[in-house]
């Protein structure tokens, strides 16, 4: 039986950020701004879960002048309010090895993540040199994107996941946006039977899934909307405005 807005408790907000709180110009609109500050106003903590780094995430984050917490690179560190680390999980070297070879080997695009940078188009030449958080592939080939997700499969120490349809990325074993909000509703004091969870791909299943009210995005990938409990609007129409409005306020 779905669950029912009287039935909620909600104490914790969690937000993805790209498809969800931001519209397609990369921008948080003034609406979900607001809902955001009038949930805070009632005492609910908001917490933005974001596959993107603290480096590309920052300025959107403190724009919102949130008092909780900030998850990022789908649950590979946590952040208290003052951009302080409370936990980091690193991608082991060997595992970049190989997802760096396996990327030449199908030649396709990539993005990764280390604690202080993300690679684009060039690649360390040491890859011990660096801590890594997270690798990703971008191959609009279905049959080429496929084939590289049937290999990254066979190794059961990954966490796999995707932000759109034509990525893939790539966390350690463990890692995501689910566990590392079970840690920060601990932190605070309740569970996840008391967090809202909207998002929008792959990498906020995890969380839509074990949240006490899991919310999709009108423009999530299938899969997340049969996932969630509700399916709100689309990001370019304030839907996570809609989210909150409809659960909290």
């Amino acid at each position: 039986m779905p669950i029912q807005r009287e039935d909620a408790d909600i104490k914790l907000i969690a937000i993805d950020m790209d498809g969800t709180l931001l519209n397609d110009e990369q921008l948080i609109p003034e609406e979900n701004r607001r809902a955001i500050k009038e949930a805070e106003a009632k005492g609910i903590h908001v917490v933005i879960s974001t596959g993107r780094t603290l480096m590309t995430c920052r300025e959107l984050a403190e724009s919102l002048e949130l008092s909780s917490f900030l998850i990022t690179a789908n649950g590979s560190e946590i952040w208290d309010s003052n951009f302080e680390l409370v936990e980091r999980k690193l991608l082991h070297t060997d595992h970049i090895q190989k997802l760096w070879d396996l990327r030449n080997k199908h030649n396709t695009n990539f993005w990764a993540s280390t604690v202080d940078r993300v690679w684009r188009g060039e690649f360390p030449e040491t890859i011990t040199d660096h801590q890594w958080l997270k690798f990703g592939f971008e191959i609009e080939d279905d049959d080429v994107r496929n084939e590289v997700l049937k290999e990254l499969k066979e190794n059961k120490e990954l966490e796999i996941t995707n932000s759109s349809p034509i990525n893939i990325e790539v966390n350690a074993l463990g890692i995501n946006k689910a566990a590392a909000l079970a840690k920060v509703s601990e932190k605070l004091g309740f569970t996840m039977e008391n967090v809202m969870a909207m998002g929008d791909s792959l990498n906020d299943i995890a969380m839509i899934e074990k949240a006490g009210v899991g919310v999709a995005m009108g423009n999530a990938q299938d899969i997340v909307k049969e996932t969630a409990d509700w399916v709100t609007d689309v990001n370019t129409e304030n839907g996570v405005a809609k989210a909150i409005r409809h659960w909290v306020l």
